[in-house]
C-alpha cells in the first residue's frame, strides 16, 4: 500500500512542506497533481503563486515585466520586507552584484563582459581537457570495483574546469565546492540561524580567497577570465573589485552546482532505466540527446522566483501587483504532460525534448553551453570506461528542495 502524498491541493491552493523527506525525495507526484488540476496555483508554504506549465514558465522567464531584483524600483518599507540581517552581511555582499539577481542596465554590463568566455565556440575547445580530466579521475578509482560517484567524479569535473577557466588552481577546486555547498544552504526553505551563520562564514572565507587571487593577478596578469574581468572595459568602465569578487563567486558556484546534480541525477536515471548505455552514447548526436533528456527528466533547479516590476495582468486574466513574487516551476514544466509524450518516462530517444532547466530570457544560464559539454564528455567517458556500472544501494536526495540533487550515489562495476 502506497503512502499518502506529502501535499494537499484543492481549489488551486497547495500545501507542500519542502523539508518533508516524502516531498523533496520525489516532488514529481506533486507536480503530477498540479498538472492534472491546477497548473497555476498558490503555494501556501511560500506565500506566492506558482506556474507549472511549460508554455507559461517559458513565457514568464522572458517577460520583462518580471525581474529577479525589486529594490531598484521599490523600498523595503513598501514591500514589507525585513531589514538586512547583520549576521548575513558577507553572504549578502556576494549576492549584491550577482548576475542572477541584477536587472538591466547593470546586468547587461556585467553579462557582456563575461559572456565571451562561455560562448559555444570557446567552450567547445575544452572537450579534450574535460576528457583528460574524466579519464584521470576514473583511473583513480577504476580498480576499486565501486565508488561514491558524486565526490569522486561528478563534483570534481565541473569544479576543476570552472576553476581553471577563471584562473584558480585546480587543487583548490574541492575547497571551492565546500564553500559553495555551505553558501547554497541559504536557499533552503526555513533556513536556521546556524545555517545563516555558517553560510556567512563561508562567504567571508570565499571572498578573502578571491581577493588574494585578484591581488596576485594585478601583479602578474595571465590569459584567464579573472585577469579579463580586472582589465577589460565595458562602455568605457572597468568592473569594481566588489563586482569582480561577486561575479567570480557566482561563476564558481553556478559553474559546478547544477552540473554536479544533473550528472548525478542523470547517471541514476540511466542506471534505473534498464536501457543499454552503449546505445545512449553510441555517437555524438545520441550523446547530446541523452544529456538533454537527463537535463529535462530530473532537473537540478526546481523553482526560480521573479518579482513583478510593475502591476501586471497576464493573458489568462490573472493580475499581480508591483512587488509580488511568482514561482516558476522549472522541473514541473519539464514534465508537462501537454507538451511531452509520457512526460514521466526517461526516454533519451524522444523527439520532444525541450526543457527550461537553464531558464530563458536575459537570465538564461550563461554556463549552459559549458555544462552541456561537460556532461556529454564526462558521462560518455564514464559509461565507456565502466560498462558494468550499476547502482550499489538506493540513492537518496539531499534535503534542499530548490537544488534537487543526490546526497550520494554509490555505484559498483
Amino acid at each position: 500500500m502506497s503512502s499518502p502524498p506529502p501535499y494537499s491541493l484543492a481549489d488551486a491552493r497547495a500545501t507542500a512542506q519542502p523539508r518533508d523527506p516524502g516531498f523533496y525525495r520525489d516532488p514529481y507526484r506533486f507536480y503530477d497533481a498540479v498538472h492534472a488540476s491546477a497548473p497555476v496555483f498558490h503555494w501556501e508554504n511560500y506565500g506566492h503563486w506558482c506556474f507549472a506549465g511549460l508554455d507559461d514558465v517559458n513565457a514568464l522567464l522572458r517577460d520583462r515585466r518580471f525581474g529577479r531584483q525589486i529594490l531598484h524600483v521599490m523600498s523595503r518599507e513598501q514591500l514589507g520586507m525585513a531589514p538586512p540581517k547583520p549576521h548575513t552581511a558577507a553572504f549578502d555582499q556576494t549576492e549584491k552584484y550577482s548576475l542572477l539577481t541584477l536587472e538591466p542596465p547593470a546586468h547587461t554590463r556585467l553579462r557582456k563582459l563575461v559572456n565571451r568566455a562561455f560562448v559555444s565556440r570557446h567552450v567547445e575547445q575544452l572537450r579534450p581537457r574535460i576528457a583528460r580530466l574524466a579519464n584521470e579521475l576514473i583511473d583513480g578509482f577504476a580498480a576499486d570495483g565501486g565508488t561514491e560517484l558524486l565526490k569522486s567524479f561528478a563534483a570534481p569535473v565541473p569544479a576543476v574546469v570552472i576553476a581553471e577557466m577563471i584562473g584558480l588552481p585546480a587543487d583548490m577546486a574541492m575547497q571551492l565546492v565546500a564553500w559553495s555547498n555551505r553558501m547554497v544552504a541559504m536557499y533552503m526553505f526555513g533556513v536556521t540561524h546556524e545555517t545563516e551563520l555558517d553560510a556567512n562564514q563561508a562567504s567571508i572565507e570565499f571572498m578573502d580567497y578571491v581577493r588574494t587571487m585578484i591581488d596576485e593577478r594585478r601583479r602578474q596578469p595571465r590569459e584567464d577570465l579573472l585577469t579579463h574581468m580586472l582589465t577589460s572595459e565595458v562602455d568605457g568602465e572597468k568592473l569594481s573589485e566588489e563586482e569582480v569578487v561577486s561575479t567570480t563567486i557566482l561563476l564558481l558556484n553556478a559553474g559546478h552546482e547544477a552540473t554536479v546534480h544533473t550528472t548525478g541525477n542523470g547517471v541514476k536515471a540511466i542506471l534505473e532505466s534498464g536501457l543499454d548505455p552503449r546505445s545512449l552514447f553510441a555517437d555524438e548526436n545520441q550523446t547530446e540527446a541523452t544529456v538533454e533528456e537527463c537535463i529535462r527528466y530530473d532537473a537540478p533547479l526546481h523553482m526560480f522566483t521573479r518579482y513583478a516590476l510593475q502591476d501586471v495582468t497576464l493573458a489568462n486574466g490573472r493580475s499581480f501587483k508591483q512587488g509580488e513574487t511568482i514561482g516558476l516551476m522549472l522541473a514541473a514544466a519539464n514534465r508537462d504532460p501537454t507538451r511531452f509524450a509520457h512526460a514521466n518516462r526517461f526516454d533519451p530517444f524522444r523527439t520532444d525534448g525541450q526543457n527550461v532547466s537553464f531558464g530563458a530570457g536575459i537570465h538564461f544560464c550563461i554556463g549552459a553551453p559549458l555544462a552541456r559539454i561537460e556532461m556529454q564528455v564526462a558521462m560518455r567517458t564514464l559509461f565507456d570506461r565502466l560498462p558494468g556500472l550499476r547502482l550499489a544501494g538506493e540513492p537518496q536526495y539531499r534535503n534542499i528542495y530548490h537544488f534537487h540533487g543526490l546526497e550520494r550515489l554509490d555505484v559498483q562495476w
